[in-house]
This record gives structure tokens, C-alpha cells and sequence, in this order.
């Protein structure tokens, strides 16, 4: 047996985050990712980038203290081999080259900005195949803070994927765009018809808390029933009663409402009833793509 560490950062427009993960190689077996670690920095890069268009002094250097940090530790854990994709925040702003470059001067960590499409693509390298019958119909869904990565599984089969622009900290930046969502509407419809039984899968920080605080094992799904009473719940209670009473981390706290609005209003639209919230995301895809030479 041998047992690799592997590691993916993921620069959101929310966060920041670290992943560490131990690939084990058995003989004639199928090979074994499992988490070592996970550290998240709520950075919050598009809370410039949505409203002045670039990213200030201020997150620079934070991005930058983070990245030594991340860099040591992939030291500590003697990770042999690592990936960095910057997403949404990064690619739409002015100075993203700019920060890239400043990043790779003082910790030798090249990051690479990749496109929505490609951000689906690797997502889809996660253990979601796992999750996906042969036999039945899926749409995957994952909320993030610029934007929302949207893959249609027909029979097993990826049929269609479509990044659109209305992650979490864009809605609270520049306020709900009534035009992304008539689009998203209209992409779930035109994608969804003539489909039976669509079930959701859901990704991200914000319907993995409310998974967790439903107290449900992790195969069984959440209802939409039970989202749309979240949501009501959360949209009722002020930023300070949400960090106190759901004991939300502050940079959770303001984006979970939102976040919830894109999930009701996404099975809705393609009449699914439950939606399946798997421990998956775009860190986890980085290390399957990076290990199997797909990125």
C-alpha cells in the first residue's frame, strides 16, 4: 500500500479554501481519497470585485497571508503534489492578473483562473457519480459566492452543464438581477422537459449547514418543502439572530438566504421534490483531476 497527499486550494468569491487529501494505492483496487484536511479563510474577494470591479490592497494582502499559510502547510504535510484555481471574483476582476502574480512572487504558488465551464467540469470529477443512479434523472446544483455552477444527468449520462453569474455575495453586492434568474428559469425548463422524477443534488457551504442542521443521515435527502420553511425561517430573523440562534458563522449568516433562494427556486423550476446534499465540491474535484492528469 501507498498513501500520497494531494492538495487543492479553491479561491471563491466567498472564501478560501485548503484541502488535503490522502490518496491511497492498494494493488488491484480501486484507488481511496480520503480527507486529511480542510481549512476555510472567509476572505470575501467579491465583495470588492461586484462592486468596484477589482480587488483592493486590503484582500490582496489578506489572500497573500493565507497563501503562506496554505504553503506551510502543505509543507508540514509533505504534499507532493497541489493545484490552485481562483473562480468567479478572480476572473472578472481588473487586477486579477495583477494579484496572480503578486501571489506567485511571495509564495511561489501558481494560481490558475479557470473559467465557469471548466469549474463545472471539475466539479463533476467528484464522488458525484456515486450519488447518480443509471436510471434516473439529476440536476446538480452548486451555489457559490459570484457564481452557480448548474450540470443535467440524464441515465447516468452528463447532458448539459451552465454557469451563470448569481452566486451569494454578487446578490448581496448588487442585489437580486430579476434578468439572471428569468435566464436560469429558462435554461432549467428548456433542459428539464420531457424529464420525469428529477431529483437535485446540491454543493456548497451554505446547503451543506442546512443539511446538518436538519439532523438527517447523510443518503437521506432534504424535501422542498422542508428548504422553503428554512428559508422563510432564516429570511424572518435579522444578520445578529441568525449568527446567534443558528449559531452561523458570520460570513455564513447573510449568504445562506440567498443561497437557499437559488435551491427552492431551482426545484421548482424543474419540478424535483428532493434534493441530495453529498460532501462534495470544487477541492475535492481539483485532487481527482490533478491525480488522474485531467487538469
Amino acid at each position: 500500500m501507498k498513501v500520497r497527499k494531494f492538495a487543492a486550494i479553491d479561491i471563491g468569491s466567498n472564501a478560501m479554501r485548503l484541502l488535503i487529501t490522502n490518496v491511497v494505492e492498494q494493488p488491484n483496487k480501486t484507488v481511496l481519497f480520503n480527507k486529511s484536511s480542510l481549512i476555510r479563510v472567509p476572505i470575501r474577494l467579491g465583495e470588492d470585485v461586484f462592486t468596484i470591479g477589482e480587488i483592493t490592497v486590503e484582500k490582496r494582502d489578506r489572500m497573500i497571508d493565507a497563501m503562506k499559510a496554505f504553503s506551510l502547510l502543505m509543507k508540514v504535510y509533505q504534499v507532493e503534489n497541489y493545484r490552485a484555481c481562483a473562480t468567479s471574483a478572480m476572473r472578472e476582476s481588473e487586477n486579477g492578473a495583477d494579484v496572480v502574480e503578486d501571489i506567485l512572487n511571495q509564495t511561489a504558488i501558481k494560481v490558475d483562473i479557470i473559467n465557469g465551464l471548466t469549474e463545472a467540469k471539475i466539479i463533476a470529477k467528484t464522488d458525484l457519480l456515486t450519488f447518480i443512479s443509471t436510471n434516473k434523472n439529476y440536476l446538480y446544483i452548486d451555489v457559490g459566492g459570484g457564481s452557480t455552477e448548474f450540470s443535467l444527468f440524464v441515465n447516468g449520462e452528463i447532458v448539459a452543464s451552465k454557469s451563470f453569474k448569481n452566486g451569494t455575495v454578487r446578490m448581496l453586492q448588487t442585489g437580486e438581477n430579476q434578468d439572471i434568474n428569468s435566464t436560469i428559469k429558462s435554461w432549467i425548463k428548456e433542459q428539464c422537459k420531457g424529464l420525469e422524477e428529477i431529483e437535485l443534488i446540491g454543493s456548497g457551504g451554505n446547503i451543506n449547514k442546512i443539511f446538518k442542521l436538519s439532523g438527517k443521515v447523510q443518503s437521506r435527502p432534504l424535501t422542498l418543502g422542508y428548504l422553503q420553511n428554512q428559508l422563510k425561517i432564516l429570511s424572518a430573523l435579522s444578520y445578529e439572530q441568525r449568527i446567534t440562534d443558528f449559531q452561523l458563522n458570520p460570513d455564513r449568516a447573510d449568504v445562506i438566504v440567498p443561497a437557499l433562494s437559488i435551491y427552492v427556486n431551482a426545484m421548482k423550476w424543474s419540478h424535483a421534490k428532493r434534493i441530495y446534499v453529498p460532501k462534495i465540491g470544487l477541492s475535492d474535484g481539483i485532487i481527482k483531476a490533478m491525480y488522474f492528469g485531467e487538469i
